[in-house]
């Protein structure tokens, strides 16, 4: 067996598992997850019909790279969304298809780490997604960790970080809107990063599969590929952007995303690609094109986020202290006793789960992010949300009594 398998951490839910067993919450009280980022909003249905539209093209071997109606659609949708250039981003180069941003992101990391390197590094947000860690773990790198807390608005203060580190680097892991703070980097702090990316010779991987559930439809998060725009750097070398159509469209099941940015560096992704044996089936490059084509039902996903967050907070605001999010459908709580503790008591008197915030961090000399907050998901209905909260105000209340 590959030993480096013994190096992966249990995955938070893993450990969320070995946290609830034994309790035995009140029956009378019927479950609500939120720790968990599985969006419940209804799926279109204009996607549905075109995965039955297609069922028929199971019958044919879907090529590695996507067929070009899927990946001009995307750069269509990149080049609107973002302000790119007209024709900069070129489907035939610039744009590669992939089942699900956690698989991509993974792969990714298999392929532009070098491991014969002196000490390589992968540098990651602190809290961060999971996969992060264990892409860089099995390719054969050390990850330098940059803790997102209140005091940098939970964004990754790159200008803390020692040259000697930067030096190391391979790669620059980012996640914007953030995973699990809702944080929204600037333009100016993704240009930053590709600075340092120029001057120290790393490339960045923007996780950016948040990027469509923002609450002030009149500012929508920037991304990598936007930023490269605006330096003129139209090539968008040393960058790739990652996005998902499982929030965006509420379509978890689909595994559909994209990777877009360095044409060089697609090249070589979509080399590995063609033997890692993950290509879209047709039915589900029909299907994907025709919700990357739509507007409309992402506007109203947002609508029903916003309703959600607004009801949630106004429960929850005199209980409980957290940052108010840009985007993501997180919200990122302190908690009044030590965060596992909450979890599990929480679930023992209301049945309601969320994901310790120590869970999705690491420690450091400095602490763990994470520790003493709680990752809550709003993604059911807004009904159910409103309900948790209510549980939730209700349990911290009684932890005063």
């Amino acid at each position: 067996m590959n030993p480096k398998l013994d190096l992966l951490h249990p995955y938070p839910f893993e450990r969320l598992k070995a946290l609830m067993a034994g309790k035995v919450p009140p029956a009378h009280l019927s479950p609500i997850a939120l720790s968990i980022g599985e969006p419940k909003h209804q799926s279109p249905a204009f996607v549905k019909q075109a995965l039955i539209d297609n069922i028929d093209q199971i019958a044919i071997y879907p090529t590695t790279k996507g067929g070009l109606p899927l990946r001009q659609t995307i750069a269509d949708w990149c080049t609107a969304r973002f302000k790119l250039p007209d024709s900069s981003l070129d489907p035939e180069q610039n744009v590669l298809p992939v089942t699900g941003t956690r698989e991509a992101l993974f792969a990714f990391t298999q392929v532009v780490v070098d491991s014969s390197a002196h000490e390589p590094l992968v540098v990651s947000p602190n809290p961060f997604y999971q996969i992060y860690e264990g892409a860089a773990l099995l390719a054969g790198t050390e990850l330098h960790f940059l803790d997102c807390t209140l005091d940098n608005g939970f964004i990754p203060d790159l200008s803390t970080v020692a040259p000697d580190i930067w030096e190391r680097c391979q790669l620059l892991q980012i996640c914007t809107p953030g995973n699990p703070t809702g944080a929204v980097m600037s333009i100016e702090q993704l240009q930053q990063a590709i600075a340092l990316a120029d001057q120290y010779d790393f490339i960045i991987a923007s996780d950016e599969c948040y990027s469509e559930v923002y609450l002030d439809e009149q500012s929508p998060p920037p991304g990598i590929l936007e930023a490269c725009a605006a330096m003129g750097r139209n090539d968008f070398s040393r960058c790739v952007a990652f996005h998902s159509l499982s929030k965006r469209s509420n379509l978890p099941g689909l595994r559909s995303g994209f990777v877009a940015g360095d044409a060089s560096l697609l090249s070589d992704f979509l080399r590995f690609r063609t033997y890692h044996g993950c290509a879209m089936p047709m039915a589900t490059q029909a299907a994907s094109a025709a919700a990357w084509s739509d507007e409309t039902h992402v506007i109203d996903n947002r609508r029903q986020y916003r309703e959600k967050f607004a009801a949630v907070t106004e429960i929850l605001k005199d209980v409980l202290t957290f940052p108010e999010p840009t985007a993501s459908f997180y919200l990122w709580p302190e908690t009044p006793i030590d965060d596992t503790e909450f979890a599990a008591g929480l679930f023992a008197q209301q049945n309601v789960t969320l994901l310790p915030g120590r869970y999705l961090s690491r420690d450091n000399e400095a602490g763990n992010p994470g520790k003493g907050r709680v990752r809550m998901a709003l993604v059911a209905e807004t009904e159910v949300c409103i309900e948790a909260a209510l549980r939730i105000k209700h349990y911290v209340q009684s932890l005063a009594d």
